[in-house]
């Protein structure tokens, strides 16, 4: 039996300090247990009362992935582009790809982390207006290769991508649920995705969530088939050690748990919801966490 959906893992950010190896073992161990991706969340700076902690740059690590596997799709979820130049975004984006040999995923959002966008200077202001330029930039050289651009905040003469993408580019997925953003990237991109806090980390909050996904894209003469739907989900792993600093996310919904039968379960729930790829956070994610989870893929797979 074909696995129901795609099933992917984000790499730990905050929840307690890690190294590259950390990340490399994790990642090296979700394309060995079955995972069809690894995600790296682009973030520069988290603050609370307690302290500051902030994950390793994004693009870098995607870099080294994508040198270290081999079958498993790579993405960002997502890429700020309020932290990139567009045109260097794109660049990259390129770069990565070739590395992989054809298996990243773009994915791109506006951020939303006030704390980070001030600690490294970058503008929080019009992020709605500034995303709809770069993403108009980033689309057009991973697709075209090329782009002359006059906007309120970017501007390129001949910009090109040399050595060029491959045709037609990587695909390109928008992490929003803004109307606004969606209107502008749903036309053009092949993925969408949502966080498991937009809809409560329950099927049925998806479910709703992606009708309304739906009807935006409707709204702008999208067909509802034409993009694929994905979604993080949340999910705690019984019996696995936590370092001794390690930090639970805060203000969470309740996570998916139980048995590796019931996890299956709930997660195909959730492909009933509408998606094709989930994308599982895990509480605590770790090698060992990873190794667990590959039980509930094999159930998946039968």
């Amino acid at each position: 039996m074909a696995r129901p959906m795609k099933v992917g893992v984000q790499l730990p950010e905050v929840e307690e300090p890690v190294s590259w190896t950390d990340l490399r073992d994790i990642a090296l161990t979700a394309e060995d247990v079955g995972f069809d991706s690894v995600w790296v969340g682009d973030h520069l700076l988290y603050r609370d009362a307690d302290a500051a902690r902030g994950p390793w740059e994004a693009w870098s690590i995607l870099s080294a992935l994508a040198a270290v596997t081999d079958r498993v799709q790579l993405g960002p979820l997502v890429a700020a582009t309020a932290f990139h130049n567009p045109a260097m975004l794109a660049k990259k984006a390129a770069t990565v790809d070739e590395i992989s040999g054809g298996r990243l995923i773009v994915g791109l959002g506006a951020g939303w982390n006030q704390a980070e966008f001030d600690a490294f200077g970058y503008p929080y202001d019009h992020r709605a207006s500034r995303f709809e330029e770069a993403f108009t930039i980033i689309r057009t050289l991973l697709t075209e290769g090329h782009i002359d651009f006059d906007g309120e905040y970017f501007t390129l003469r001949d910009c090109e991508l040399q050595p060029p993408p491959r045709p037609g580019g990587p695909p390109l997925l928008v992490g929003s649920n803004g109307r606004r953003m969606l209107s502008a990237t749903l036309p053009f991109v092949q993925m969408w995705n949502t966080w498991y806090g937009s809809y409560g980390n329950t099927p049925e909050g998806l479910a709703e969530l992606v009708a309304t996904i739906d009807d935006i894209a409707a709204s702008v003469g999208v067909e509802q088939d034409s993009f694929q739907k994905t979604a993080a989900v949340l999910v705690e792993v019984p019996d696995i050690a936590r370092g001794h600093d390690y930090r639970k996310r805060a203000g969470d919904p309740p996570a998916i748990v139980g048995t590796p039968e019931v996890m299956a379960s709930r997660l195909v729930d959730f492909a009933d919801a509408g998606v094709s790829h989930i994308q599982l956070v895990v509480e605590p994610i770790t090698a060992a966490s990873v190794e667990w989870l590959g039980s509930v893929l094999q159930i998946l797979d039968r």
